[in-house]
């Protein structure tokens, strides 16, 4: 079984110094990648900043053989996001894989919540991806290459408690990558999410006790398959961690249609909302134009 490599490759890791990203950057790393541990260096809430936390992993990379550049910048302005992608290209020549793993914590219930919790979290997972995004897009589009994996998470795709912040920006990170995947279709560029469950100093007091096996590098490995030239899913989500991976998706019902009558009254969904709801022939549409097809398809039948 060949090892699947990443020679020649340039992979930039947001939130890499420590957790998931830092576990991402030395797996990319041995496996022969060029890597830009990105970290603020700031802690789970987002406060303070320093350069230890990128430096420690680039050192590690180094004394293990691996190439590797720290970078310091915020990813949740644009002018931080063209920095981070500017540090791959200066450094090594171009960007062929973005990890974006970049995240901070403010939970709390959603009457409590104030507006600079919603905004600050929204900045760093969804507005930053994008800042990043952007301009890596950019370079692989020249390059006619590229991966991104973007990290959701279950509080967004189905919900969690006191995270409406957290969930929202998560989602938003899903529709995010479906964009990406389809505008890069003709550039090769592919785009998946994980939804991951590992033990991190975001997590802590959350995952504890569980009794799984919830080493980051469970997560790493479903990272590495998606970054790298075999992978040639895109538009995807996966559920990722403990040893155990599984495909997400947003489905559509077949449903119920009235196009004889002129209107349909609320009765009339209420009297039909078994049938709307029913799961069975589902089908899990490519992009809009796709979800579209399968409702005209019901309306002229």
């Amino acid at each position: 079984m060949s090892e699947i490599r990443f020679d020649d490759r340039v992979i930039i890791v947001t939130g890499a110094g420590s957790g998931l990203g830092k576990s991402h950057a030395l797996d990319f790393a041995r496996r022969g990648g060029k890597v830009v541990v990105n970290d603020l260096g700031g802690s789970v809430d987002g406060t303070g900043s320093g350069a230890s936390a990128a430096d420690l992993v680039v050192k590690e990379i180094e004394a293990a053989g691996g190439t590797a550049v720290a970078n310091y910048d915020s990813v949740s302005t644009a002018e931080g996001g063209e920095a981070i992608v500017q540090t791959a290209v200066d450094n090594f020549g171009r960007v062929d894989v973005v990890v974006n793993n970049a995240g901070i914590l403010r939970d709390r219930s959603i009457v409590k919540m104030s507006r600079e919790e919603w905004e600050l979290v929204l900045d760093v997972h969804l507005k930053g991806a994008f800042c990043v995004s952007q301009p890596a897009f950019r370079v692989m589009k020249e390059n006619n290459y590229g991966r991104f994996v973007f990290t959701a998470s279950a509080a967004g795709v189905f919900g969690n408690f006191g995270q409406s912040n957290y969930g929202a920006a998560k989602m938003g990170l899903v529709g995010l990558s479906n964009v990406v995947s389809q505008e890069g279709l003709k550039n090769n560029i592919k785009s998946n999410v994980i939804a991951p469950i590992a033990l991190t100093r975001m997590t802590t007091g959350i995952m504890d006790g569980l009794g799984l096996k919830l080493d980051p590098e469970y997560v790493t490995s479903m990272v590495v398959y998606l970054s790298s030239e075999e992978c040639e899913q895109t538009h995807e989500i996966y559920s990722v961690g403990a040893g155990r991976y599984a495909r997400v998706f947003v489905g559509l019902c077949p449903g119920w249609a009235d196009s004889e009558s002129e209107t349909v009254s609320a009765e009339g969904v209420r009297d039909h909302l078994d049938q709307i709801r029913d799961p069975g022939g589902y089908t899990i549409p490519g992009n809009a134009a796709e979800e579209m097809i399968e409702a005209m398809k019901l309306l002229k039948s």
